[in-house]
């Protein structure tokens, strides 16, 4: 492979070996190679990964790396380098990316191995092409060359597709390495995603202090090695990863066991290979990484997101991220609080899910909502589902649908497993049954529900919003922002797609306007509907006023002067929606109503009978078209009425009524409800 990039001799990974990258690298010769047995294995696990939910899910798990894997790979990348200068590899995990995917350069932290990211191969590999960068133990280049290194490979990329953004991924002294490449090339499109950089080294316990590094005794750093490996928490990542795989007492005794051992190896080889001075030209480096990259921090245009550690016990990452935040123009941050310096080896840590929930994936110069987004792993959904689950468990959703026939049963069975479909319902305050209605159309029927949301969940366009993270959740699970186009796009793939007519106003609607629709007086949703052959699902939900009693409403909010002045400025950033709509629809003012909690009673939900649009060609045109909007609009207040009038009669509509049946049937029985 003559001028191409040099390989890792690793297995797993193969070269990349396209010669425009590093003309000028030489060859790396491998020590250990891929078998062609252990190739197909490979290959063949990650083909049966992609099956069905159930078995991918059993196979997600099962691929997915873990921490013990790592150590096992960097150990034996310490051990089998032949020097040379820093190359490129690539996770066999990924060689199936699709070939639209965008390039996602992996910079590794101080220990240059490359392989901080290796427990997240198996997800980003569906959606990014992946290099990584590995710098042998005894190479000596300097920091300047190192970002000339990585610049070139971005710059060739470029040149070879000009309109697809570049990943640089960098954690700690990557992130150094990232910055600095985004500040010689703000001409690029590129997307940083930063863990714990380590700009922040000058403010770092950690610190050397005078004399310099180079001058220091080679016998004061000898138990270095030990102490650094500690910081990743090593030994409490290996606890942890076993535990959360909830296996049997004495096959977690022996995992443990066995990572116990690997451990021990992986530090014995550290101490060998990371000598005094080797250790001493880290930290040099690292020093210097931190002084260019600051020194540039000005130039820096990229989109940034910084994930940010709350137990980091090397750097103030919690700090400098707040401080990054200030100084770069585009820049979003995440915060972990549990999590240590090597965020990316936590188990629990999915960092595709973190970017589609920041909208941060793109495959060209602007972010797609609709093709760009990937939906949750099974395995990751029931890790969302647990998050959120606690709604459920005080409101014990009572789910109703319609069948063909009129007749009302318990359940989803109503609803056409295969879309286009569009639900259009009523909005509770503040979109309380938005995540219920999530998560049981996934359970119960399999059913991904993309909803249409108001734009102000996806761009921040000033500090004194909401921190855009409260909405990961949503943008998570696929939501868009509302427009016609996006609309256009979900119906075009046969999605089931969640709209609202009423929007904010309903969700943020004052006292006494509990189950009221404020509807706009175009049928805006029909004749798109009737292009596609879509469903109309009209569905009403109840319960908002058995959870909460609304305090103070916008009215009464805007009559304190500073909050008076507070919302009006909030307001203006924000694009206004159907500000051309007679009446009270127009008035979509975002506020944060104050709610006091009651005991909680129950949600309802009554999903109507669908109404068929598929071969009508008169709901095109205005008129027929407002006959059916205005149907849908009945059915939803029927619903609601419906729901209202039954819910007096269901023995179990208190929370303690629930407990007990639950107690004497067990934890996870279906709660009866009122007779349908």
């Amino acid at each position: 492979m003559a001028g191409g990039v040099s390989v890792v001799p690793a297995s797993g990974y193969y070269p990349v070996s396209l010669p425009r990258v590093l003309p000028t690298t030489t060859t790396f010769r491998r020590k250990r190679k891929l078998s062609i047995s252990a190739t197909k294995e490979i290959s063949a696990r990650n083909t049966t990964s992609s099956l069905s939910k159930k078995a991918g899910d059993k196979n997600e798990e099962m691929e997915r790396r873990s921490f013990k894997d790592y150590l096992e790979h960097s150990k034996h990348l310490l051990t089998s380098s032949d020097g040379g200068p820093p190359r490129w590899f690539s996770p066999l995990e990924c060689s199936s990316t699709p070939e639209n995917s965008p390039l996602l350069l992996s910079l590794p932290g101080l220990d240059g191995v490359g392989l901080g990211l290796s427990l997240q191969y198996q997800r980003l590999g569906q959606i990014f092409n992946i290099w990584c960068l590995h710098i042998p133990i005894d190479d000596r280049t300097p920091f300047p060359e190192l970002v000339k290194l990585v610049e070139r490979t971005v710059r060739l990329e470029n040149q070879r597709t000009p309109n697809r953004p570049i990943y640089l991924v960098g954690e700690s002294f990557g992130g150094c390495l990232a910055l600095a490449v985004a500040a010689c090339n703000h001409d690029i499109d590129l997307v940083l995603i930063l863990a714990n950089p380590a700009t922040s080294f000058g403010e770092s316990q950690f610190q050397l202090p005078t004399p310099p590094l180079d001058l220091m005794p080679d016998n004061l750093l000898s138990g270095v090695p030990y102490l650094l490996s500690l910081l990743t928490d090593s030994p409490s990542k290996l606890v942890m990863a076993t535990l959360e795989k909830r296996l049997p007492l004495q096959q977690t005794i022996g995992e443990m066991s066995q990572g116990a051992i690997s451990l021990s190896s992986y530090l014995s080889v550290m101490s060998d290979v990371l000598s005094d001075k080797t250790l001493l030209w880290k930290l040099k480096l690292l020093s210097s990484a931190s002084a260019f990259a600051n020194s540039r921090l000005h130039a820096v245009k990229a989109q940034t997101l910084i994930l940010s550690s709350g137990k980091d016990r090397l750097l103030p990452s919690r700090e400098e991220a707040e401080r990054l935040k200030k100084i770069l123009p585009i820049c979003e941050i995440r915060c972990f609080d549990d999590s240590g310096h090597a965020l990316f080896l936590e188990s629990a840590l999915d960092l595709v899910t973190i970017i589609m929930g920041c909208s941060f994936y793109r495959r060209q110069r602007y972010h797609d909502y609709v093709s760009d987004y990937l939906p949750p792993s099974p395995s990751k959904f029931k890790k969302l589902y647990e998050s959120t689950s606690f709604i459920e468990k005080f409101t014990s959703p009572v789910m109703l649908s319609t069948l063909e026939n009129g007749k009302i049963v318990r359940g989803l069975a109503g609803i056409p497993s295969k879309g286009p479909v569009i639900l259009i319902g009523y909005h509770m305050m503040v979109g309380l049954e938005l995540l219920p209605l999530e998560n049981r159309f996934w359970i119960d029927h399999g059913i991904h529900v993309r909803a249409i949301a108001h734009p102000f969940m996806f761009k921040k366009l000033q500090e004194n919003m909401l921190d855009l993270s409260v909405f990961d959740y949503i943008r998570v699970m696929g939501a868009v922002p509302v427009s016609p186009i996006n609309l256009y796009r979900l119906l075009s793939l046969n999605s089931h797609v969640l709209l609202y007519p009423g929007g904010i106003r309903e969700a943020f609607h004052r006292k006494g306007e509990e189950y009221k629709l404020f509807w706009p007086e175009q049928s805006e949703f029909i004749r798109m509907a009737a292009r596609f052959g879509a469903k109309i699902i009209p569905f009403g939900v109840v319960g908002e006023d058995d959870v909460s009693q609304l305090l103070l409403d916008y009215d009464d909010q805007i009559k304190i002067p500073f909050l008076q002045s507070f919302y009006e400025e909030f307001n203006e950033s924000f694009r206004k929606l159907r500000t051309d709509s007679p009446g009270e629809i127009a008035n979509q003012v975002l506020h944060l109503p104050i709610l006091v909690p009651k005991v909680p009673g129950r949600f309802y939900f009554l999903f109507g009978k669908p109404i068929e649009t598929e071969g009508k060609q008169e709901l095109r045109s205005k008129e027929k078209s407002g006959e059916v909007y205005l149907e849908v609009k009945s059915e939803v207040e029927n619903c609601l009425a419906y729901l209202k009038e039954k819910r007096e009669k269901d023995p179990y509509r208190s929370i303690l009524a629930r407990q007990v049946y639950q107690t004497i049937h067990g934890p996870d029985a279906e709660v009866p409800t009122f007779s349908l």
